[in-house]
């Protein structure tokens, strides 16, 4: 539909909801498309092949065409003919088709002054890379490939205008460039997981009949990592004590930790990053999102990593909720994902950003403000490698 019919209440898709290839998907397949409602242009658009496209090459081109084309408000394809046959001095009935044109315009109008555009596909093409400029070679560009997890991602979204939301997200997070980290940076990042790689060391910890962390462990985890301010209790029973929790069972997702026996272990992986921040920081990127058996909470990890590598659309909760609706998610009730539990899906992936400091946390208000220089770097190195 026009804009004018969406506004007047008809029922159907607004024409801006709609990208070609959504309508021509299969060779043979044939759009019919009405310029002009005074004019009446009638357009037939088919599908003639579909292939590979060169990473640089033009947007739109023209291939081919012939005839000029029509001045705008000309009237119509029965009066562009008209003008074509009396500005055509080559053309048999050249003298009929001007006193043709002069019975419907009038003597006073001259046909060359409505003229036609003169077919040159050189112009034309200019014209086109001014308006479409070649895409960037970039695994975010918005005509380019992505990288095959973060396609089917953008596959899996049903929703139009949500999938061109999210396919102009992974542009903006430059995808291209590479995620640089020095060694300093890196160890400020990664210090509550290099921390905790020390504190189990080569004994381990024997872990409570429950299988937590013992109270001496966390009150020691609390204190080292500053961690009192973010969260309310003693700060001793890990049970209680979720930023601690989180730690532990993300490391162990990770591959870091492990539990064997009532111990608490390092793993050989683990052993081997706790002394080199640049190698475990690239570690914990290319796990991110943290493995999950949930596939919400997986792409909900991933949409929350492309909102911070492209600096967060304006409010990161609706667009959680919006882009996991349009995956087909819903609550438990059958009812749309509301903010707060597409939040909660994403939590995961949030609460390991946040550790690293990838974004900043008004405590004040339990909120996320705004990711930081560090975290958005960190979130381009996870989406580049996701998955290893």
């Amino acid at each position: 539909m026009c804009p004018y019919q969406v506004e007047e209440g008809e029922i159907g898709i607004a024409e801006e909801e709609v990208r070609l290839d959504e309508v021509l998907a299969d060779v043979g397949d044939k759009l019919f498309y009405e310029y002009d409602f005074g004019d009446d242009w009638q357009h037939v658009i088919k599908l003639e092949a579909v292939t590979a496209r060169r990473d640089r090459a033009q947007r739109a081109m023209c291939t081919d065409g012939r005839r000029d084309g029509p001045a705008e408000d000309c009237g119509g394809a029965y009066a562009y003919e008209l003008i074509t046959a009396a500005t055509d001095p080559g053309n048999p009935d050249h003298a009929g088709a001007v006193a043709d044109f002069a019975q419907i315009f009038g003597d006073d109008v001259d046909p060359g002054e409505i003229g036609t555009t003169r077919f040159d596909i050189d112009q034309i093409n200019t014209a086109l890379a001014a308006a479409f400029p070649a895409a960037r070679a970039s695994a975010g560009g918005t005509t380019g490939p992505l990288p095959e997890p973060l396609g089917e991602l953008v596959a899996a979204v049903r929703v139009p205008s949500c999938r061109r939301e999210l396919r102009r997200l992974l542009d903006a997070a430059d995808l291209d460039q590479p995620a640089l980290i020095d060694a300093g940076t890196a160890a400020r990042m990664v210090r509550p997981y290099s921390w905790l790689l020390d504190h189990v060391g080569a004994e381990g910890i024997r872990l409570t009949g429950a299988g937590y962390l013992p109270p001496a462990h966390v009150e020691m985890a609390v204190a080292e990592l500053d961690l009192g301010k973010e969260w309310i209790g003693k700060g001793n029973r890990e049970v209680q004590t979720a930023p601690v929790l989180h730690l532990r069972e993300s490391a162990t997702r990770m591959g870091l930790l492990r539990k064997h026996r009532g111990m608490l272990l390092t793993t050989s992986r683990g052993r081997a990053l706790r002394d080199d921040p640049a190698a475990l920081w690239w570690h914990l990127a290319e796990r991110m999102p943290p493995r999950s058996a949930d596939r919400c909470e997986t792409q909900a990890g991933l949409l929350l990593l492309a909102a911070v590598a492209a600096r967060f659309p304006d409010d990161l909760d609706a667009f959680l909720a919006r882009q996991l609706g349009a995956i087909g998610w819903i609550s438990g009730d059958g009812t749309s994902l509301s903010r707060s539990a597409a939040a909660r899906a994403a939590w995961d992936t949030r609460t390991v950003l946040r550790r690293l400091g990838g974004i900043s946390y008004d405590r004040q208000a339990f909120r996320l403000e705004k990711p930081t220089p560090e975290g958005i770097t960190f979130a381009r190195a996870a989406l580049r490698s996701w998955p290893r």
